[in-house]
């Protein structure tokens, strides 16, 4: 079993949503219409393959864990809408599954073998296409003054060497110079859409457990103990139930 394994019943409800905005905003800025084809790596359960799936036409999901491909197709399910789910990596992609317009990558960078992943895009990006690297997160400036609370709260909760990882993850996901760095592929505009919204207590409590380095199976026998400690810090900061959050979605356009 995967280490999003535990999560995946919880990640597509409780991570910080790209809003309709960030998908309408990126599909004028690109161009893209029903002809586009797109391929989400990493696709967990879906968000950017669906978010953008009104917009174009094929659309591939790619996961290696068979949770998150499963919470995928039953969003889309949901939604009524089709895509296309492979279990497994970049890497590892049938030959003949063609060139896409679009190759969207969300917080799954830093999971994937660089050198690897680079020779795959080569072969997968269409001669003229785009690689949008994605990301949604909670602005860390004060407007959310829960935040600073929360993280040290994770931290605390999360085993060292998971929460070390995470730390490595974060800085691997910013650091795109160096990871195309070589490659035909550079990044070049970044598209950013803020958003604010309500999100309920409990709901931000339990996002702590869509992170793999606090998930169900990082905290064990801790689960409770940890909801209630996060829950007790975010009681100071909610009206009627709700606490408000400023969200920034951005997708770094990188061409060859």
């Amino acid at each position: 079993m995967g280490r999003f394994a535990s999560t995946a019943s919880l990640y597509e409800h409780l991570r910080p949503p790209y809003p309709r905005e960030f998908f309408r905003t990126v599909t004028r800025k690109l161009g893209l219409t029903k002809d586009s084809s797109l391929i989400d790596l990493g696709t967990g359960p879906g968000l950017l393959a669906l978010g953008f799936g009104p917009y174009v036409g094929r659309v591939v999901g790619v996961d290696p864990e068979p949770a998150m491909s499963e919470a995928a197709q039953q969003a889309a399910s949901g939604a009524g809408r089709h895509i296309t789910l492979i279990e497994g990596k970049a890497e590892t992609l049938p030959r003949d599954i063609g060139t896409f317009d679009i190759v969207t990558i969300g917080r799954a960078l830093h999971w994937m073998d660089r050198e690897a992943t680079l020779a795959r895009l080569e072969e997968l990006v269409a001669c003229d296409g785009t690689i949008l690297i994605c990301a949604s997160f909670s602005v860390a400036d004060g407007r959310n003054p829960w935040l600073d609370g929360y993280n040290e709260i994770r931290r605390r909760w999360s085993p060292a060497k998971l929460w070390e990882e995470a730390g490595k993850g974060t800085r691997t996901h910013r650091d795109l110079s160096a990871f195309f760095g070589g490659s035909s592929f550079q990044p070049t505009e970044l598209i950013t859409v803020e958003t604010s919204h309500l999100v309920g207590l409990w709901d931000l409590a339990k996002r702590m457990l869509t992170y793999s380095s606090s998930s169900p199976e990082a905290l064990g026998d801790n689960v409770e103990v940890a909801l209630r400690d996060v829950e007790s810090h975010l009681a100071s900061f909610h009206h009627d139930g709700a606490i408000a959050e400023t969200i920034v979605s951005t997708a770094q356009i990188v061409k060859r």
